[in-house]
């Protein structure tokens, strides 16, 4: 692959996860610019490195990588999710992990229009939906602090006493 092509693709891919990244920032959400410019710019290399491995080699299937990425970043993912009495937080910085590799992956593979409008959409999801989330939650009367399934639950771990 041509240096000057090789430097577009990880160049959009970094990019555009750094959009990503900067939206999560500004939230002050655990995976922010760097883990989201990461994501994307490690997924479109291996991308790129599974390409030219098929290409150079013959043979072998440039798949087999794109499924561990996959793989891979659903185990990040995985680690991202945290369980506190009924409440799941998160979730949605996993999903991120998980569609920002996808757009990585486009970028990798050179196919530029699917990256782009896949960062539009889902910074769409971010900016936009959890407004409209809000007012349905308020409709419904649940209050994001504490749902009303948590009222009156006893804590799950009782605080530790002080040490000296």
């Amino acid at each position: 692959m041509p240096l000057k092509e090789l430097f577009l693709r990880l160049g959009l891919a970094a990019a555009l996860g750094m959009s990503i990244g900067i939206e999560r920032e500004l939230r002050r959400k655990p995976a922010g610019l760097r883990t989201n410019t990461l994501i994307a710019l490690g997924s479109a290399l291996f991308t790129v490195i599974s390409f030219e491995l098929a290409r150079v080699y013959g043979g072998g299937s440039p798949d087999r990588i794109a499924a561990q990425i996959v793989t891979g970043i659903g185990f990040l993912g995985g680690g991202a999710i945290m369980r506190s009495g009924s409440e799941v937080h998160g979730l949605t910085t996993a999903a991120t992990a998980w569609v920002n590799a996808a757009i990585g992956m486009a970028a990798g593979m050179g196919n530029y229009a699917a990256a782009m409008v896949g960062t539009l959409m889902t910074l769409i999801v971010l900016v936009v939906l959890p407004p409209i989330e809000n007012y349905f939650e308020r409709l419904a009367g649940v209050d994001r602090r504490r749902r009303a399934s948590d009222q009156g639950a006893p804590p799950q771990n009782p605080p530790l006493p002080p040490t000296r």
